[in-house]
This record gives C-alpha cells, sequence and structure tokens, in this order.
C-alpha cells in the first residue's frame, strides 16, 4: 500500500550524507572498509565494574517491574545530585530536580515536546546536533538558526539575535563542550545565556553530553553552576559518553523544578524509565567515576594528539580542542563544498569524515573527524589515514 507518511516526517529534509554512504557501502561490498572518523560512538568498553554491577542488579527481581516512580529511582537521584555537587559544585535536589532519562536523545526530545506549539520560535544553533532542530520542526515549531563561526569561538552571538525573535523565543538549545565543532564554553558566557533567557523569558536547554571527555587537565563547566540559573534552564548529562554505555541509554535531566515537571509529564506518556537494574550501574558508575576518567581520557587525548599533528604535517591548522572526542578541520581552498573533500577522501584514500553542511549551513567549510576508530590498532589507522590522504590527495591551502 502507498500510504503517504505523516506531515511531521516529511518535513525533515533528505539524509545529506547519502552519496558518500553510497561510496561506502560499495567499499564494503567490495571488501575493503575505510578508515572510519565519521560515527560518534565509543569505541572501548564500558568498564567491568559497571557491568558487574548490572549483572547483579539484573539478578534481584525487585529491579524487574516498572519504575513506578517516574523520575528515577530514589538512590539513583540520590547519586547523580552527589555527583552534581562533587564534580561542578551545583546543588540540586534529588526530588523535584532530577528526572532519571534513557539518553540525552529522549530528554531532548521530550522536552521540546513538553513545550514547543506550532508556529513556537526556538532558538538553535547551527552547525549542530540534529535532534533540536528536527524535534521542533515535529512540534510544528520555527527553528532560529544561532551561527556558530570560528571568529566567535563557536559560541552563540545573542545580540545578533534579532529583537522580535528574542522576544518570541520560548526554547534555545545550547551544547557544551560542542558537536561538531568541540568548542567549550566558560562560565561568564554561561552568565550571558542565563541574563538573556531571564530577560527575554526563554528556557535554556543545555545538551551536556560531553562534560568529562577534555584534556591537558581542562574541566568544563555546567550552566548551573551560575547563580540563578535553575530559574531559567533544563540541563542534560550523559553516562554515554563519560561510561562508554551509549547503548545502555541511560542519562539525567537536571535543573528547575518546573521544567523537570514538564519533561517528566511527556516522558511518562511515552515510556516507562530506564530499567531499575541499569539504573543500579548508573550509580555504579558514578562512584567509580574519579578513577575511571583518568584513564578514558588519557587514552583520547592520544588519539587527538596524533590526529592533530597528522592533519597539521598536511597543511592544516588546526589547535587541539580541550575536550569531546571530534576534531572540526576546515577544508582546503581546493575544494568548492566539505561534501566534496569528503567524497575524495572515501573514495581516493579509503578514509571516512563528515562534511560539516550534515550540522547545518554553517557547517559548510569543515569537516568533523571522530576520536572514536574502529578496529584494534587506532593509533595504526591514524597514522595510516595521514600517509593515505599526503600519498593519494594533491592539497591546496
Amino acid at each position: 500500500m502507498d500510504i503517504p507518511w505523516a506531515q511531521r516526517l516529511q518535513r525533515i529534509p533528505p539524509y545529506p550524507f547519502r552519496e558518500i554512504a553510497a561510496i561506502k557501502a560499495k567499499m564494503l561490498a567490495e571488501g575493503d572498509e575505510p578508515i572510519d572518523f565519521g560515527i560518534g560512538d565509543p569505541d572501548m568498553p564500558t568498564p567491568d565494574y559497571v557491568i558487574a554491577a548490572l549483572c547483579e542488579a539484573a539478578r534481584d527481581p525487585e529491579t524487574h517491574p516498572y519504575d513506578e516512580s517516574g523520575f528515577g529511582t530514589p538512590e539513583f537521584k540520590e547519586a547523580v545530585a552527589a555527583f552534581m555537587a562533587s564534580r561542578f559544585g551545583v546543588d540540586v535536589r534529588p526530588d523535584g530536580e532530577v528526572q532519571g532519562t534513557i539518553g540525552c536523545k529522549e530528554a531532548l526530545a521530550h522536552i521540546t515536546w513538553a513545550y514547543v506549539d506550532p508556529s513556537d520560535i526556538v532558538l538553535v544553533p547551527d552547525p549542530a546536533y540534529s535532534v533540536y532542530k528536527v524535534q521542533t520542526t515535529w512540534c510544528g515549531g520555527a527553528p532560529f538558526p544561532m551561527p556558530l563561526l570560528a571568529e566567535n569561538g563557536f559560541l552563540p552571538d545573542l545580540e545578533a539575535i534579532p529583537i522580535p525573535v528574542r522576544k518570541a523565543a520560548k526554547l534555545m538549545f545550547i551544547n557544551y563542550p560542542n558537536n561538531p565543532t568541540s568548542a567549550v564554553a566558560e562560565t561568564d558566557f554561561f552568565a550571558e545565556v542565563v541574563e538573556f533567557a531571564r530577560r527575554n523569558e526563554i528556557i535554556i536547554v543545555h545538551d551536556c553530553a560531553y562534560s568529562e571527555v577534555t584534556y591537558d587537565g581542562y574541566e568544563t563547566h555546567s550552566i548551573l553552576e551560575v547563580e540563578g540559573a535553575k530559574d531559567v534552564a533544563i540541563e542534560m548529562h550523559s553516562f554515554s559518553k563519560t561510561f562508554n554505555m551509549t547503548g545502555w541509554r541511560v542519562a539525567w535531566a537536571c535543573g528547575g523544578a518546573p521544567f523537570i515537571e514538564a519533561l517528566s509529564k511527556a516522558k511518562s506518556n511515552v515510556d516507562s524509565g530506564t530499567f531499575m537494574a541499569i539504573q543500579r550501574a548508573g550509580i555504579a558508575a558514578l562512584e567509580g567515576y574519579d578513577e575511571f576518567i583518568v584513564s578514558l581520557r588519557a587514552e583520547y587525548q592520544r588519539r587527538r594528539d596524533a590526529l592533530v599533528a597528522g592533519l597539521n604535517s598536511l597543511g592544516f591548522d588546526i589547535s587541539p580542542p580541550k575536550a569531546a572526542f571530534y576534531i572540526w578541520a576546515p577544508i582546503p581552498k581546493s575544494y568548492q563544498t566539505a561534501a566534496d573533500f569528503a567524497k575524495d577522501l572515501l573514495a581516493e584514500c579509503g578514509v571516512l569524515v563528515i562534511p560539516g553542511a550534515v550540522y547545518g549551513d554553517y557547517g559548510e567549510g569543515f569537516v568533523r573527524l571522530s576520536l572514536t576508530i574502529k578496529g584494534q590498532d587506532k593509533m595504526g589507522q591514524i597514522d595510516e589515514a595521514i600517509r593515505r590522504i599526503r600519498d593519494n590527495l594533491n592539497i591546496e591551502w
């Protein structure tokens, strides 16, 4: 039967990576697997102590029913509140200011559905993770782009937002450390955002999924560190990137009680919460954070240093990012578009990267390379990728 899709699904633009995906599929069919810097999925295993906690919890029949709390088990919320206090110096109440979620993606989607009506304006960074714009569009809202430009450190220029737009806007999404640019934000920027939101009656949704993947001793910040932030902000945190738990689907939101209540009401009509055994594993993960995070950061920093040095040896001018596991690289002047450059890297060098325009119009002129790499010899693949590019592409700057 040829039944049309719902209009909300039809409003999503075509997948922009299709041509490169077709080249990759052809290579794989011919037995030639590319060196893949595309996927942003941790390639290291979940820590053994977290797996052990899950196994123990899964054997306990008390974890098998629905979690009827609607917000997460008391123990899970208390562990989250303790982590926010120790890591960021932020005080959130376990009851009323913390919500367990089935990953950050789910939380970002549901907070949008909780607030956005047709024609509501939502301020969305560009380039950005697609969920912000797609979910706004699905709700019938109007995403308004906030350009993230290199000259601004990939932070939005709030004063460049037209006054009628900022007065009409309902939500603003921000994401630091940032995907795809790996930019970071300091507390003075967050203070500016909080004041902007208060002045214009906007809810801030801060996607903080990459907060713990940092380098050279750098420590990221929570927007909730800013005085009064809970009046205007909700922040999403994830176990996925911090503990290599992407498939586990466990995360949390914290912030102002009205926003947590709205998120919980939306969730209660769609899902039934995270498996309680996984919540117990999440508690164990947080309790072992201090010991585990050192090795995670060291491994990603090793890869970051090798990839940045290799790219710079080819003529790129890339500063090592302070956080997240992405390299945001400008394309050579010999290429018109990032898609053209990415296509040649894949077809001529067997190296897969993501064209920046996938993340929005202002991503054009860049490609994203992830430090998460399949296969055993990660450093060898980085070295081989640089060699292939040097030997097979005539790059002009």
